[in-house]
């Protein structure tokens, strides 16, 4: 392993990573600074939390130190605010020896500054692509100088309709650009994308998704639909210490989550499309620093979530793919350190599951032994493997554990987990998430603020049915799997 030294870094760069605690390049960061410094392109398959941040602001610094020409120089994409906002900071805090003028653009806020800012003379910007091409359109940005174009979590662009922007802008930019390309995953439309872009690039893949789980302990616990919201109170209360974060499908689910878990007197905040950037900057601020135990995110506002030591993420509603469920939970397990994911897998879940287990090589274990557990006909038909052609056995598949007999929620049981259907009380429960391309929406046209017809959030319960607070607050009991009551708790202890 090369140090950041023999890497060809200039002193005042390698000052800066000395303040800042570097002392070896991670794998993402040697193969990219090394390639990129010589001037090849280069094509990065690396998930957040690999160090590939610094793997392309570095190089960007090291071709632009001393230089004083003007022009904006280097143009990093990103598919959230969130995200956009992390990499300008590292990329101040890798600059602070170092006369760099850099800025961020996105949406969801006046664009008043960001264009005094770009009059002011800028180096390196940051951007959305969505605002970015607002502001070109409008004159206030000019990219024929652009000598090296970064793409970052390409896939998610995509997943959000930006790939006919991408291509725009990158056009816009100088035709002897370098362009570095990273993706946390590489399906064919991504690839397709990048062979399209590049020229002859450097390859670089770090940890398979096979290997980005291992220092994370996954659980799942097989939850009838209609009691995600008692599941995720029970769960808290057995586990009272320890930040949190939960994962939703739609922006109304997650505002559902953030006012009942506030109701029960937990300090939780949530972040999505339509909350303004101050409250969604607020928010993700209050986490990272301790203030709230809770953060609830949608997947489009979930980019950018980098906290050190997250010990739980849960998935109350399944992702819609297995390349998101890795994303999701390796939010936890950092730095070294063991995490735990937990996932509310449903009825409608079967297909996500499998399809979790198949991308991961392995079969997870499910947890039954909870008060909510889904039906034992149910249960079984969950479980059952798919079978080519469709057809179903009838019988359950191996390798889930059984509930306990009312012992105490818990223990360590590893699981992993799957699905995408979020909870709903009518309407399809294979409905697509309204976030998606919701930067985009947020950029040009104002937030969305509706979901589709039919689509019952989190905790809303069946339409004409009750809601959680006058059945699972009473202390009733729950019909569990064998068809018997069994008595769960009668409240949830207040958080200070």
């Amino acid at each position: 392993m090369k140090s950041f030294e023999e890497l060809g870094l200039d002193t005042s760069i390698l000052k800066a990573l000395k303040d800042a605690g570097y002392e070896n390049p991670t794998p993402v960061q040697e193969g990219t600074i090394e390639w990129a410094v010589e001037g090849h392109d280069v094509l990065g398959c690396a998930q957040t939390g690999t160090g590939k941040t610094a793997a392309f602001t570095l190089p960007i610094l090291q071709r632009i130190v001393g230089r004083n020409d003007k022009g904006i120089k280097a143009l990093v994409l990103a598919p959230t605010r969130e995200l956009a906002m992390q990499i300008a900071n590292s990329l101040r805090d890798y600059s602070k020896y170092m006369k760099v003028r850099h800025t961020v653009i996105y949406g969801g806020v006046s664009a008043y500054e960001q264009i005094k800012n770009l009059r002011r003379g800028v180096d390196v910007l940051i951007a959305t692509p969505g605002r970015l091409l607002d502001l070109h359109n409008q004159g206030h940005v000019f990219l024929g100088k652009v000598e090296t174009l970064v793409l970052d979590e390409a896939d998610r662009m995509l997943d959000m309709g930006f790939i006919h922007d991408i291509k725009t802008i990158e056009s816009l930019c100088a035709e002897d650009k370098q362009t570095l390309f990273f993706s946390a995953t590489m399906p064919p439309d991504v690839r397709k994308l990048a062979m399209g872009i590049l020229k002859e690039p450097k390859q670089l893949d770090i940890a398979p998704a096979e290997q980005k789980v291992d220092r994370i302990e996954q659980e799942m616990y097989m939850v009838r639909r209609d009691r995600k919201r008692a599941m995720l109170n029970y769960w808290l209360e057995n586990n009272p210490e320890g930040q949190v974060l939960i994962f939703t499908k739609t922006k109304r689910g997650a505002d559902r989550v953030e006012e009942d878990l506030q109701e029960q007197g937990y300090r939780a905040v949530a972040i999505h499309g339509d909350k303004s950037q101050g409250a969604r900057t607020r928010a993700l601020g209050d986490f990272k620093r301790n203030k709230a135990r809770i953060l609830v995110a949608t997947d489009v506002a979930s980019r950018g979530i980098d906290v050190d030591q997250l010990p739980y993420v849960i998935n109350v509603d399944m992702p819609e793919n297995a390349e998101t469920y890795v994303h999701r939970i390796g939010r936890t397990g950092r730095a070294g350190a063991f995490g735990k994911a937990i996932s509310f897998c449903c009825e409608d879940d079967r297909d996500i599951l499998h399809e979790i287990e198949k991308h991961l090589s392995m079969e997870l274990a499910k947890t039954t032994d909870h008060p909510f557990v889904l039906q034992d006909n149910v249960l079984a038909e969950v479980l059952e493997k798919p079978q080519r052609g469709g057809s179903r056995s009838g019988g359950p598949s191996r390798g889930y554990k059984g509930r306990s007999g009312g012992g105490r929620f818990g223990g360590n049981r590893r699981g992993g987990s799957g699905g995408s259907g979020e909870y709903r009380g009518g309407g399809d429960s294979r409905g697509r998430s309204n976030d998606r391309g919701g930067e985009r929406s947020n950029e040009r046209s104002g937030e969305r603020s509706g979901e589709r017809s039919g689509e019952r959030s989190y905790g809303g319960g069946s339409r004409g049915g009750s809601s959680f607070k006058s059945k699972e607050r009473s202390g009733s009991g729950s019909s569990s799997a064998g068809g018997a009551k069994k008595k769960f708790f009668s409240g949830v202890a207040k958080k200070k």
